[in-house]
């Protein structure tokens, strides 16, 4: 009789299974420091996870929200960070989307961040969000950001945690030409040019407010000194001028081809030079990060100021899936950790193979449960080849004649 398999082996299948759970979720990263100091200020960056909410399919509710929260969590869990920021499109189609499953988007993103979701969490808006140029409703924008917490009817925000501040812009609006949003958007950031410049004058003394007229904007000479005023998070990145200097890729060459009218496709879907001026003069921004390129890059612009873009925390666009980890020191000192997850064909190929292995050990354990089993009773066990075919000879001559009676070598008489 053969031995039964070992209990152990159910077991030992979802040791693995965790094992490899947990080395899935852990993210590499790279740059800074890997501990905090008391007092830093750590964010943890994402963009473009396009969920779907309500209208998920079967696979993204029970395979990629499983992952993604094993993802998340996991991150959380090593790196620690105090706030988490979506730099936009956090749904797939939200400009499609009713104002009940814009909600549900909101809800399925919690649920992936399980016990984690009450860290203090904002969302700025991509054009997935809240639609491209041709169809940006200021209506529409309002209604969605009344569940968006720090964010006014224009889709533009602003909080401070310690001594950092955070402006965040509706990018969309200021990519789009004359609409009703864009002229909301740049009263948002006159507002913040005033609060800063303000803010100087308590803080070091008197200087003089000008204007000056550039590329279309008035705006107030801001006596602000280049890279003193708020952090800046953005959907689309900012203008990429000749003089600045890039860190790390830009973007891939996939998406460096110029377009039909000669700019290179990767300032079609950047905010326009002027806009970009307009944002780096009235806020002298501390750094900027962005995001949409769905990969990560660090660039310097001529006047000294820093953007980074976040990579895509998804598998549905090209690119190396990630985040970026921002610490700000109670010095002034910021360091920028660039975070990589696992790609899909690591995470599908891991799950096949244990899929496989179960299989596999249930098909053995089946096997050695049958040949266990005693023959029944009344019948003899066939223990070779000889046997076999004697029984299938007879079963063969007995379906012939359905006369047959008796001892096998009877045979019937036909009437």
């Amino acid at each position: 009789m053969a031995a039964w398999p070992s209990p152990w082996l159910p077991l030992l299948l979802v040791g693995a299974l965790l094992a490899f759970e947990d080395w899935l979720a852990t993210p590499t990263c790279s740059g800074g420091s890997t501990a905090p100091a008391p007092g830093d200020l750590r964010i943890m960056m994402v963009s473009d996870l396009m969920l779907l909410g309500s209208d998920a399919t079967y696979a993204d509710r029970f395979f990629r929200n499983h992952v993604m929260s094993k993802l998340f969590v996991k991150s959380i869990e090593t790196l620690k960070p105090d706030m988490i920021v979506v730099l936009g499109d956090i749904s797939a189609m939200g400009f499609e989307l009713k104002e009940s499953k814009w909600i549900d988007v909101i809800d399925q993103f919690e649920g992936i961040l399980g016990q984690y979701s009450e860290l203090p969490l904002h969302i700025a808006l991509g054009d997935k969000d809240i639609g491209g140029c041709a169809n940006l409703d200021d209506s529409f924008v309002q209604h969605m950001t009344k569940h968006l917490p720090g964010l006014d009817s224009s889709g533009c925000g602003t909080f401070e945690i310690g001594n950092v501040s955070f402006v965040s812009l509706n990018s969309v609006a200021l990519l789009c030409g004359n609409n009703p949003l864009r002229f909301s958007v740049e009263k948002f950031i006159e507002k913040e040019n005033n609060h800063f410049q303000q803010k100087m004058v308590n803080e070091a003394g008197h200087f003089s407010l000008g204007s000056i007229e550039r590329e279309g904007f008035n705006w107030r000479q801001n006596s602000m000194e280049s890279g003193s005023g708020p952090v800046v998070l953005l959907h689309f990145p900012l203008y990429k001028f000749s003089e600045g200097t890039v860190s790390e890729p830009l973007v891939s060459s996939s998406l460096k081809e110029r377009g039909a009218d000669g700019r290179r496709s990767d300032q079609l879907h950047a905010l326009p030079a002027n806009s970009t001026q307009y944002v780096l003069q009235a806020l002298k921004p501390r750094i900027v990060f962005s995001s949409h390129y769905g990969s990560f890059s660090d660039y310097t612009h001529d006047d000294g100021t820093r953007e980074v873009a976040v990579p895509a925390m998804t598998w549905k666009i090209t690119g190396v899936p990630g985040f970026v980890i921002a610490t700000f020191g109670r010095k002034g000192i910021m360091t920028v950790r660039h975070c990589l997850i696992v790609p899909k064909w690591y995470v599908m190929s891991g799950y096949s193979i244990f899929l496989f292995l179960t299989a596999l050990a249930g098909w053995l354990c089946y096997e050695i449960l049958i040949s266990s089993l005693p023959a029944q009773s009344g019948r003899p066990a066939i223990d070779d080849d000889h046997q076999l075919f004697s029984c299938a000879k007879y079963c063969l001559l007995a379906q012939r004649n359905p006369y047959t009676q008796g001892d096998h070598n009877t045979v019937g008489t036909e009437y």
